[in-house]
Formats: C-alpha cells, sequence, structure tokens
C-alpha cells in the first residue's frame, strides 16, 4: 500500500479479502489442501477461538498515519539485523505490500505447507534463500511473473483497484519461539516477545490491538490469518 518505495515501480494493491488471497497462493503453489486465509472477525478471546487452528501467520492492514509512522520510526531505531532463521525481504515497489506479507508469511512456513515441487513459490524461495532482504525486493522487483500474478488478483477483488491508498500489509510470525512483525518497510524483522505456534494469533492480536489504541480515530484495520488445513 502507500509506502516510501526507492522503486519507481507501482502495482496496484491487493484486497484485504481471503478468497483473493487464496487464490493467489493456490495459483502459484500453496496446496488448497494444507492453508487458507481467513478473516479475523475481531481481537477478543471469543472471536479469536472462531478462527480455525491451527494458525501459521497474521496478515495485518492498519493505517498510515502520523502516529503509526512515529512509532515506526522509533522501532527501526533499536532494529538489530535480521535473525538468522527468519526470512525477510525488503519493499521497493510500491503497493506491493500486500505480496510481501504474504511472501514473508509463505517464507516462514515453507516446512509447515511443503509447496508445489517447481511451482512459482517453491523456485521463488529456492532461489531467493541465501539472499539479503535487499537482493530479495530487487529480485521481486524484476520479476515479471510475479508482477502479473499480483495485477490479476489486485483486480480480482470487490473494490475497485487504485493506487491512491493510505494502508500498509505487514506479517506477523512465529520464528525460533519469537513473535515477529515482518514489515518490508522496517530495516528488519521486530521482536515482540515469546510466543509459540499454539498462541501466535493471541500474541498478534494484542500487538494489533496495541497499534488500534494509539490510533482510535481510523476505523482502517483489518486482520487475516493463514491456517493450516487438517
Amino acid at each position: 500500500m502507500a509506502d516510501e518505495s526507492p522503486s519507481a515501480k507501482r502495482w496496484l494493491p491487493l484486497e484485504a479479502n481471503p478468497d483473493v488471497m487464496n487464490q493467489f497462493l493456490w495459483g502459484l503453489g500453496v496446496p488448497p489442501e494444507k492453508a487458507e486465509c481467513y478473516d479475523v472477525y475481531g481481537l477478543d478471546e471469543e472471536l479469536l477461538e472462531m478462527v480455525p487452528k491451527p494458525v501459521l501467520a497474521v496478515l495485518c492492514l492498519y493505517p498510515i498515519t502520523s502516529q503509526t509512522e512515529e512509532e515506526r520510526v522509533k522501532e527501526d531505531s533499536v532494529i538489530e539485523d535480521p535473525t538468522t532463521g527468519i526470512y525477510f525481504m525488503k519493499q521497493t515497489v510500491g503497493n506491493a505490500c500486500g505480496t510481501i506479507g504474504l511472501l514473508h508469511a509463505v517464507g516462514n512456513i515453507t516446512s509447515e505447507i511443503n509447496l508445489v515441487e517447481g511451482s512459482y513459490l517453491d523456485k521463488f524461495f529456492k532461489t531467493t534463500a541465501n539472499m539479503d532482504a535487499m537482493e530479495r525486493a530487487r529480485f521481486l522487483e524484476n520479476d515479471r511473473e510475479m508482477e502479473v500474478a499480483h495485477s490479476v488478483a489486485a483486480t480480482g477483488g470487490d473494490t475497485e483497484a487504485t493506487d491512491n491508498v493510505d494502508t500498509h500489509f505487514i506479517c506477523f510470525a512465529c520464528v525460533n519461539g519469537q513473535l515477529y512483525e515482518l514489515d518490508g518497510r522496517r530495516s528488519g524483522p521486530v521482536s515482540h516477545g515469546s510466543s509459540s505456534p499454539s498462541s501466535l494469533l493471541q500474541d498478534a492480536a494484542k500487538v494489533i490491538q496495541k497499534m488500534i489504541q494509539n490510533n482510535p480515530d481510523s476505523l482502517n484495520f483489518n486482520v487475516m490469518a493463514i491456517s493450516k488445513m487438517t
């Protein structure tokens, strides 16, 4: 969504819609019988319990406001280099945050979902495995196949696609017992403390609730979970 991209390239934004996300992921190599996106209708315990488990990753669409930007700059100042074992990439393409959020999710759960051998995502993660965050960003920027797939998904939602937006997708994943916020606009992964696969959704919800409390006048929040099919 809206971002500070050094690249002149801009894509249309993805809609925060599980159907759009599912078709996108399944078409690129995530087996439909392995993982699926679901809406998270609220962040209180009762509504979180309605989300199919286990949850592998959480996507959050949030508004870019002066408050969220101030928080991002403050947290960026203390981010260390990306931790070993975390799949993280920078964002250099405008409005690509939905796709990057999904890549952050899938890149950190490949062992759980067994991508289709030889599929786009299978080849993407094998090719970029040893790249740094910026090299991965440049690879995506020049990847015509992903650009086309993103465009198809962006125009497949319920609302008319426009690049004039002020919201942004981020991903939450549990890696090595820690809850990480993965955002291509940041300098690296942000750790939010201890977590586990069984508590990932609740732990991410607490972080998102704090973001909402800091932006009480905004309604532009949307949360989705990527759950493992059992």
